[in-house]
């Protein structure tokens, strides 16, 4: 790649797009091509490098994402790189230090937390001590080799993330589940897409958005629920922004979010619901396109199951009644549903906030139904579309990345699904345990019961992101050994661990990903990593190898486990069997591409076929159900949570940037002034947000765009900023298919910290 085609593009506060040349010093460095590391939009860009450092990162002009559009999260990448180490030496915690002088041509930070080489510690009261890698291997394997002769394969766990690679994703399926004989593998992507993806399978018949980013350029009406995309989704925001502003009059932008955002300014129509409401305020937009003719009834006759059994359930969902539940009029709810049911091409595109609920599963079945209805799916500029929160949480799931799932979007719990797996890692039919494993929550209860003895933490810091955080330090505390793989210690989860392994990161390893559109992308290597530092799959195969598994682990290259993983795709929906390497370092490819002469699959269901069966898509029914806690005389509160724009989930890489800490420097907690009048709070004071969990303290912000009677806080900060963490109040409970937590709703009270407090 030539440095004259090298464009950035950085999406700037005022929501601008401005360019910024090459500079004589650009020419000078050699550019890779690689992924953001952060959202599911997968923006592509150019690495620039020299000498083994990465000096700068541009938005690559060719990506089907992107098209060269960087977020301020994406243009700052260069100063989570470390600089090469010079010797190491022991800073808190016996944790290794990479010395280095600070990068020359921008802002870049030193990284002293960078792990570097292997640590362990005999007690949890000792501090860690480096270690050789054959020795962490061997240690880890031996506690494993009797934990498992002590107590059964499900004595063991993993619990990873959707900022791995899908060849560590791999890795770690096969060697779990076709070798240890445990299906607790469970990922943080169960926090964030698990009931997307269990609203696509009960609906359409298959996981994944049937579309993809192009569509934004066709559609005329958009449709954002619970998605705060302008700030977390910035790249993509900008695309639907565009769109808009070119035909200002004919594009129509609906906007739900109980939180007026940023999201919410370019909205012809804006309904700031009650949280938790969604159910009600999709069936009574199905119910006003009912009424008013809107229906493409041949598509729903020829291509839908299910119609006549939404019937009973639409009827009694008059837009007067989800008016009294979600706190909108009725006049604007069937406002939406006109703007829907008469566009020529409608999209939708949702998140957290209908994801993260005891009812996701519901809600995306019941904005799906909208699509089904009206015959939007399967055509340009129209289609459900779920936006993802981590680059890779898409292939994750590919590889069966969840404890339901084995790779190519095979079913632990089907044995024809088992056999053919075991058929292609030659393990004894059988081997795979026929039991789902456990997911999120349900695997820290397990810990903390001391069911399960043993988990390893890949790429994710759940001691700040997982919902009732008593719970999970409780079972890491009585797990006999914890093992984590990170960039950086300390980390919350770290501080817990037994064995720290040091990982490569973005930079540093090759391999790929696949974003929100079911696009894969190749990911260069641009430096080495710092140290003794690997990539996630390397460590996977050195401790598969020192359990005996030397021959199944032997893989070379990541390459060699793509190879390897495309075969179990083959005839599945997801057919990545003409999609290798060599392709890829030329473009971006949409799976499924089954055949090395096939191209990108921009759009899934062109035919009218869906993945049920019967060639069918399904209506499915629910009425509106409450949260599992509502607000009470004690609780009289409703908590929601979420992110900010500039961080990114637990902050352990862009907490230390100091550009990206301007905006928001600290937890915040936003609340409605007439609640504040209420309450005696002015702007500023501390405040606690206290549940029947736990309680987190944050500054008030006092502001008209959250509802009366809610209140919002980000969940970025952990414990080791010196913050009560916001997860210290969220609930536990879950949807009862999707098993995702209802990270967005719980109750709480709000008490004034004084100086008793």
């Amino acid at each position: 790649m030539t440095a004259e085609r090298v464009v950035m593009q950085v999406v700037q506060e005022s929501g601008e797009i401005v360019e910024t040349p090459l500079t004589e010093d650009d020419l000078k460095l050699t550019w890779n091509k690689s992924v953001c590391p952060y959202c599911g939009v997968g923006c592509g860009v150019l690495v620039g490098s020299k000498e083994g450092r990465v000096l700068k990162v541009r938005g690559d002009p060719n990506h089907p994402a992107n098209y060269g559009l960087l977020c301020g999260k994406g243009a700052t990448l260069p100063q989570m790189v470390s600089p090469p180490a010079r010797q190491p030496e022991a800073g808190p915690s016996g944790a290794g230090i990479a010395l280095g002088d600070p990068l020359a041509g921008g802002e870049m930070v030193r990284t002293p937390d960078r792990l570097i080489y292997p640590m362990m510690r005999r007690t949890r009261a000792d501090q860690f001590q480096r270690v050789s890698w054959e020795a962490a291997c061997e240690r880890i394997a031996a506690q494993w080799r009797r934990i498992l002769h002590d107590h059964g394969p499900n004595a063991v766990a993993f619990y990873i993330s959707g900022q791995l690679l899908t060849e560590d994703y791999y890795v770690v399926n096969k060697f779990a589940k076709g070798f240890l004989g445990t299906n607790n593998v469970d990922s943080n992507s169960r926090l964030c897409m698990a009931s997307a993806v269990s609203g696509y399978v009960t609906s359409l018949g298959a996981d994944a958005p049937p579309g993809c980013y192009a569509d934004i350029e066709l559609a005329d009406c958009f449709l954002l629920v619970g998605s705060n995309t302008a700030a977390c989704h910035p790249v993509t925001f900008q695309r639907i922004r565009r769109r808009k502003l070119a035909a200002p009059n004919r594009v129509k932008v609906i906007v739900v979010d109980p939180r007026r955002t940023r999201t919410a300014e370019i909205a012809d129509l804006y309904l700031p619901i009650q949280p938790g409401t969604d159910v009600a305020l999709l069936n009574a937009m199905l119910h006003v396109l009912i009424r008013q003719g809107l229906m493409d009834q041949p598509f729903i006759q020829q291509r839908t199951t299910g119609w006549e059994g939404l019937q009973a359930v639409i009827d009694r969902s008059t837009p007067e009644q989800a008016a009294a539940i979600c706190g909108v009029e009725a006049s604007r709810i069937r406002e939406a549903a006109l703007m829907f049911g008469k566009a020529r091409a409608a999209m939708s595109f949702w998140a957290m906030g209908v994801n993260q609920s005891t009812h996701g599963t519901a809600k995306n079945n019941c904005l799906i139904n909208l699509h089904l209805a009206t015959g939007q799916i399967g055509r340009p500029g129209a289609g459900p579309f779920s936006l993802t929160g981590q680059p890779n949480a898409m292939g994750g799931r590919e590889t069966g990345g969840l404890a339901h799932l084995l790779p190519g979007h095979r079913l632990i719990a089907r044995e024809q699904d088992r056999q053919e797996v075991e058929r292609l890692w030659n393990v004894p039919t059988g081997r795979i345990a026929p039991q789902p494993g456990l997911t999120a929550v349900e695997l820290f209860r397990a810990l903390a019961e001391g069911t399960v003895k043993s988990v390893w933490i890949i790429c994710t810091n759940p001691l700040v992101s997982l919902p009732n955080l008593a719970v999970a330090r409780e079972a890491l505390a009585k797990a006999e050994l914890v093992v984590v793989s990170d960039i950086y210690h300390p980390t919350e989860t770290t501080l817990l661990a037994d064995a720290i392994l040091p990982a490569a990161q973005w930079a540093e390893r090759d391999g790929t990903v696949t974003n929100s559109e079911r696009c894969i992308s190749y990911m260069e290597q641009a430096v080495d990593p710092p140290g003794e530092a690997l990539p996630d799959w390397r460590i996977v195969c050195r401790v598969a190898q020192a359990m005996g598994h030397r021959e199944a682990f032997a893989f070379q290259t990541a390459e060699e486990i793509y190879e390897e993983y495309k075969r179990l795709t083959r005839g599945r929906d997801l057919d990545i069997g003409g999609v290798t390497y060599e392709r890829l370092k030329r473009s971006p490819i949409q799976w499924p591409c089954p055949t090395p002469q096939h191209r990108s699959t921009m759009r899934r269901y062109t035919d009218g076929v869906f993945a049920h069966p019967d060639g069918r898509a399904k209506f499915l029914a629910h009425d509106y159900r409450q949260p599992a806690e509502v607000a009470d005389a004690e609780f009289p509160m409703i908590l929601t949570t979420g992110r900010v724009r500039d961080q990114w989930h637990t902050m352990t890489r862009t907490g230390k940037i100091p550009v990206l800490l301007r905006s928001e420097p600290a937890p915040f907690v936003e609340l409605n002034p007439e609640d504040a009048t209420r309450l005696g709070i002015a702007e500023g004071e501390l405040l606690t947000i206290r549940s029947r969990r736990g309680c987190a303290r944050a500054a008030c912000r006092l502001t008209r765009d959250i509802k009366p009677g809610s209140c919002f806080m980000p969940f970025h900060w952990g414990g080791l900023r010196g913050e009560a963490v916001v997860n210290e109040t969220t609930i536990e409970a879950f949807d009862p298919l999707s098993k995702q937590p209802e990270l967005k709703f719980c109750a709480v009270r709000l008490e004034k910290v004084t100086g008793d407090t």
